[in-house]
């Protein structure tokens, strides 16, 4: 019972560059994902989801292909992941 504690408390007190990571993660497949997958993966609400999209785009780090109506990581969005698991590894985060 206390690892659900432990991961409710996590979700409730995740930094915003956490909230990124899980979000650039869930965006890494080939094909794209949808906003409800990214969503999920990264327990978010719907309006948090839209708020954090529209900064991931405005900043390069993701992309919407409006065809399919599917998001995907960038490489400036891979570069992010890739540093912030340097900065996790280092025990800053």
């Amino acid at each position: 019972m206390s690892h659900i504690r432990d991961f409710s408390y996590s979700m409730i007190y995740r930094s915003r560059a956490q909230i990124v990571s899980k979000m650039l993660e869930s965006a890494k497949d080939l094909n794209g994902v949808t906003k409800t997958r990214i969503m999920y993966e990264a327990y978010l609400s719907y309006v948090q989801l839209r708020e954090y999209l529209s900064v991931l785009i405005e900043n390069g780090l993701l992309e919407y292909a409006a065809h399919t109506r599917t998001y995907k990581i960038t490489p400036k969005g891979i570069e992010y992941l890739e540093l912030f698991e340097q900065t996790k590894a280092m025990g800053n985060i």
